[in-house]
C-alpha cells in the first residue's frame, strides 16, 4: 500500500476532566426525502443536545449531507435546525470537525467561514490522552472500487466543479440528488460477510503494519462494526443514521460504540 500521510489534528491532546469526545457519521441529511430527513434531523439534534454537556469535541466523519454543493453565494436549502445546533455548540466551546464524504465531497469554505468548523478532506490522526486515533470517511481507501475512484477524480476536478456551478441550482441540485440516491448502498450490501470481505478493515490492517493506532474510526460502510486489527488495536465503523443511529464515545481511556435511542 502507498505511504500513509494523515493530517494531524493537534488542537486536542488532553481531555479536560469529565469531558468526552464523540464520533458519528453518515447522517445523510436530505435523504431519501424531505419528510424523513426532517425527522432524522430532529433526532440528530436530540443526540447533540444529549452529549452537549460533556462533549469536548465532536467528529462528523463524512456524508453528513446526502448532497452538498456550495455556489459562490448559495448553499442547499434546509438543515437550518442542524446548522443552528452546530453554531450553538461552537459558541459553547465544543470543538467540531467535519470530514468530507463521497456524498458531500463539494464542501467548501462555508463551514470554516460561517461556523468556524474545519473541513477535513483526507484521513486524519488524533492523539489524545496517550491514545492514537486514525480517522476518515473511508471512501476510496484500500484495494478495489476502481470505478468509484475514477468517478471521484472526475467529480473533484476543478474544471468539472467550475462547469457545474454554471448550472442553475434548481436543476443542478435536482440532478445531483438523483445521482446521490443511486449511489447509496442497498440494504442487501449492508451485511457482514467476514473480515476478509471488509475493504476498510483490510486497509486498516495495512496501516497498522506501518504505524500503530489504538483505534481506526470510519463511516461509509453503513454497518456498525467493531473488529480487532491487532491485540492492541480496534477498527470501528460507525454505521449510519437512517436505521442504526450509532456513535462512538471516548471517555479519555476507552472508546465505546453506542446506539442513540432518542
Amino acid at each position: 500500500m502507498k505511504k500513509v500521510n494523515p493530517e494531524l489534528i493537534s488542537s486536542i491532546k488532553e481531555l479536560p476532566s469529565g469531558k468526552k469526545i464523540y464520533f458519528a457519521s453518515d447522517f445523510h441529511l436530505g435523504a431519501p426525502n424531505a419528510e424523513e430527513s426532517f425527522h432524522r434531523e430532529k433526532k440528530i439534534i436530540k443526540w447533540l443536545e444529549h452529549i452537549s454537556n460533556d462533549a469536548s469535541a465532536i467528529f462528523l466523519l463524512g456524508d453528513t449531507f446526502d448532497f452538498w454543493f456550495e455556489y459562490k453565494t448559495t448553499i442547499p436549502k434546509g438543515f437550518i435546525r442542524f446548522l443552528g445546533k452546530l453554531a450553538e455548540l461552537k459558541d459553547r466551546g465544543v470543538q467540531i470537525f467535519l470530514f468530507v464524504g463521497n456524498h458531500d465531497l463539494w464542501l467548501g469554505d462555508y463551514f470554516p467561514n460561517q461556523l468556524q468548523i474545519p473541513v477535513i478532506r483526507n484521513t486524519a490522526e488524533l492523539q489524545v490522552n496517550g491514545k492514537k486515533f486514525f480517522l476518515g470517511h473511508g471512501d476510496g481507501l484500500g484495494h478495489g472500487d476502481t470505478r468509484f475512484k475514477v468517478i471521484k477524480k472526475i467529480f473533484t476536478n476543478s474544471a468539472c466543479i467550475w462547469m457545474f456551478k454554471w448550472i442553475h441550482p434548481d436543476l443542478g441540485i435536482s440532478i445531483a440528488k438523483y445521482w446521490s440516491s443511486k449511489s447509496r448502498a442497498s440494504p442487501s450490501e449492508e451485511r457482514f460477510e467476514g473480515e476478509d470481505k471488509e475493504r476498510l478493515f483490510s486497509y486498516c490492517k495495512g496501516v497498522e503494519k506501518e504505524i500503530h493506532h489504538d483505534y481506526y474510526v470510519f463511516g461509509h460502510r453503513h454497518l456498525p462494526l467493531e473488529l480487532a486489527v491487532s491485540d492492541t488495536s480496534t477498527y470501528v465503523n460507525l454505521g449510519e443514521w437512517i436505521t442504526h443511529c450509532n456513535y462512538l464515545e471516548f471517555d479519555g481511556n476507552q472508546a465505546t460504540l453506542k446506539t442513540f435511542k432518542g
